[in-house]
């Protein structure tokens, strides 16, 4: 699948802007601060429904607008022209979005990923390596959402449990009442974590395949990459089959602790992907060139199992992230780059090896066509 092309109006400082993108590699060229990275938030926006800055839709539209628009064509097929859908979507400072997917109210919002799918690197994606254990379910838990819909629901499911249960530990769990409603939400919640856990596991399972080869392919060197999960309410460590069973049992246990610090103490929620190169934690013991290294493989890693998964390679959106590493590995991140649609920000050179298809210059919210 690729982006065809890609309409904006009012959108962030975008007064109009019309793209047309081929199905190889196009680069956005321009200073910090032009708006090229507004282009690759439109972009996902189409396949997300959502900033990938993690902001609010209503940020998005323009100062002294009311509405943006976002429009796209995507094409998909082995020739890249078999089929063609479009998304026409308006996004309102106040009130709901409207979205239209080949003219028809958008019926679910995971009917996106049937349209475009996209893989994001940015610089930020250290924090993946470096930061605490939440980026790392997060990563785990967008990409298990991308690659099957019984994830995102469960995930959801947890996430909405998890909140009443917490509201209602914060209460006191005063009365019989209370008590019978937390027993509920006990086995409620243990039956989405469990679910949203063994996808973790399985899809961990099939991540470190792919971690080991774009790590060497990076870093000019093989290594050992290999991941951990660990779970405080499983300290033995987790078989699939009994999850449901030991998070519940975990759960009746910690109630006491739990009613005195009006928090849910077990769960996914809580859990660790630890990410190892070499046998080492590689948050504390990796160089910060090899936790760069190590973010990028998890992107490349990432992009791999869901284009094994879809049969369909994403989109590759490449925000800055050459002018974060040195000659050498950008040199190599180049290279191990995969076959597909990708676009590319930068604010300096790109390595030789980056062979664009179009090369655009963007200036003051304008993508000017051509750029030397």
């Amino acid at each position: 699948m690729h982006l065809a092309s890609l309409e904006l109006r009012d959108f962030r400082r975008y007064v109009h802007a019309d793209l047309e993108l081929g199905p190889g590699v196009t680069v956005l060229e321009g200073a910090n601060g032009a708006g090229k990275t507004t282009i690759l938030e439109a972009a996902a926006w189409v396949a997300l429904g959502r900033s990938f800055r993690g902001v609010p839709d209503a940020t998005l539209v323009r100062d002294g607008a009311e509405t943006a628009v976002v429009r796209a064509a995507v094409r998909s097929g082995s020739d890249g022209v078999g089929r063609h859908q479009t998304l026409d979507a308006e996004l309102r400072r106040a009130g709901r979005n409207r979205v239209l997917v080949n003219g028809h109210a958008l019926a679910r919002a995971r009917d996106r990923l049937d349209l475009l799918r996209v893989t994001i690197f940015t610089p930020d994606d250290l924090a993946l390596v470096k930061g605490g254990p939440a980026g790392r379910r997060e990563y785990l838990d967008d990409l298990l959402g991308f690659l099957a819909a019984r994830y995102d629901a469960a995930r959801a499911d947890y996430e909405k449990v998890l909140r009443h249960r917490n509201a209602l530990l914060k209460g006191g769990l005063r009365g019989a009442d209370a008590q019978h409603t937390l027993e509920v939400f006990d086995e409620q919640l243990a039956r989405a974590g469990a679910e949203l856990v063994r996808g973790r596991l399985r899809l961990v399972g099939r991540l470190e395949a792919h971690l080991g080869a774009a790590y060497a392919a990076l870093a000019g060197r093989p290594a050992e990459v290999a991941g951990r999960y660990e779970a405080d309410w499983a300290p033995d460590g987790i078989d699939p089959d009994d999850a449901e069973a030991v998070l519940r049992d975990a759960l009746v246990a910690l109630h006491r602790r739990e009613v005195e610090r009006g928090v849910t103490l077990a769960g996914p929620h809580r859990d660790e992907w630890r990410i190892l190169l070499d046998g080492m934690d590689a948050r504390t013991h990796a160089s910060q060139g090899e936790q760069r290294c190590l973010a990028l493989a998890l992107r490349l890693g990432g992009h791999a199992v869901g284009r094994e998964t879809i049969g369909a390679a994403p989109v590759l959106l490449l925000d800055d992230v050459f002018s974060e590493l040195d000659p050498t590995r950008a040199d190599a991140l180049a290279a191990a780059l995969p076959a597909g649609q990708t676009l590319i920000t930068t604010a300096t050179t790109i390595p030789t090896a980056v062979r664009p298809e179009r090369h655009l210059r963007v200036e003051a919210g304008r993508v000017l066509a051509g750029a030397a």
